[in-house]
């Protein structure tokens, strides 16, 4: 297991539930709720009414196991569409109490606007509610982990509460827990398995606020280096041998472009570095310019391995790095282990895009079938 998939806390049935949140009762009535949604209205409980089954998952975005779960949440949506059942997605994280090392499965964290952009990008075809602002509504119904659902019959009583299914793997999957449910209710029968654990990334409850600004103290306290790079120094970047997949950045102090994505890259790095993952910043100022870029870095708190062209030559640089680099910088390069590009631009990055590229290209042998998940799209 990759020190970053250990930082992401999980939650079974094994630890028990979180005794500062315990999870609603069987046979408890729905707790109401007025959530944002993304669509731009607000919605209530009593939207739902018309339902004879009511189904609230609590899900979220930077979950790597919720993110395995959207696919079938959705079609959950659509293999129930017009039979009387209803489903629901709410996100329960305060974003701000999610650490940037719990962001390395993911393009974009927890907030709203976010949400938003999620899900769009995977087409969501049910309601996305937020609760991150308040956690009210999570705190009246317990969500221990994300994916966590609560099935109601069509009293609003408590019917069903736990896992959608055994297996974050959908290849082995036995066990269709949400759907036995919802059939069970359907057809008037009771709950065979009234309740479930979960298992996935823990609710971001408020009090984790703490982690989140000591984790920002650390990595502002990390020290900045600058390192001058001859032709040799950057062919051998070039070749990439380190056995990660390497995200190269030609920068300069005097480029607004390079500049205005710099700390995007940044937050890159910071979200994906506990994987087979690096970043290279290279400076291509002049050699006596280098107090300058130091400044430059330093203001970013840039703790990654940081070079400057070493040569007053910049086209023989340019050249020993890449030999069809013809153009200035921002320039970027995503290079496999032993060289092989996998994506190159130059010009600005838009950072969700580059995101979503280098998590379809990361390794994934702690948690298989993360990787197909981006590459997929």
């Amino acid at each position: 297991m990759s020190r970053l998939f250990a930082v992401l806390v999980l939650a079974t049935a094994a630890f028990g539930a979180d005794s500062e949140h315990p999870i609603l009762a069987i046979g408890s009535p729905a707790p109401d709720f007025s959530l944002p949604g993304i669509d731009g209205k607000t919605h209530t409980l009593a939207d739902y009414a018309g339902a004879r089954v009511l189904a609230i998952v609590f899900t979220c975005n930077h979950c790597p196991t919720a993110q395995l779960y959207e696919s079938r949440i959705k079609k959950l949506t659509a293999d129930y569409q017009g039979k009387g059942v209803t489903l629901i997605a709410i996100e329960p994280n305060d974003p701000n109490a999610v650490m940037l090392s719990e962001l390395g499965y993911t393009d974009v964290a927890d907030s709203f606007e976010e949400m938003k952009i999620r899900a769009e990008y995977r087409r969501f075809n049910f309601p996305y509610l937020y609760d991150g602002e308040t956690q009210a509504t999570a705190r009246a119904y317990g969500p221990q982990a994300t994916p966590h659902v609560f099935v109601f019959d069509d009293k609003r009583v408590l019917r069903y509460q736990g896992r959608i299914d055994n297996s974050q793997r959908e290849t082995l999957v036995k066990t269709q827990d949400a759907r036995n449910a919802i059939d069970a209710l359907l057809a008037g029968r009771p709950v065979a398995a009234p309740h479930t654990g979960v298992f996935g990334c823990s609710t971001k409850w408020k009090s984790k606020h703490a982690g989140r600004v000591a984790e920002m103290k650390k990595i502002e306290a990390e020290p900045v280096t600058l390192e001058m790079a001859g032709a040799a120094e950057l062919k051998k970047l070039r070749a990439n041998s380190t056995g990660k997949v390497l995200l190269v950045n030609f920068w300069a102090t005097w480029c607004g472009p390079c500049m205005t994505e710099f700390p995007d890259l940044q937050t890159t790095w910071r979200m994906f570095r506990g994987r087979d993952f690096d970043l290279v910043t290279v400076a291509a100022n002049l050699p006596d310019e280098k107090p300058g870029v130091m400044k430059a870095l330093n203001k970013q708190h840039a703790s990654t391995r940081n070079l400057q062209f070493a040569s007053d030559d910049t086209y023989a640089m340019q050249a020993a790095f890449d030999a069809k680099w013809e153009a200035g910088v921002p320039f970027t390069m995503l290079i496999a282990p032993g060289g092989k590009v996998l994506y190159q631009k130059q010009g600005e990055v838009d950072a969700l895009e580059l995101r979503r590229i280098i998590l379809g290209y990361l390794p994934d042998p702690d948690y298989i079938g993360h990787r197909a998940y981006w590459a997929a799209q």
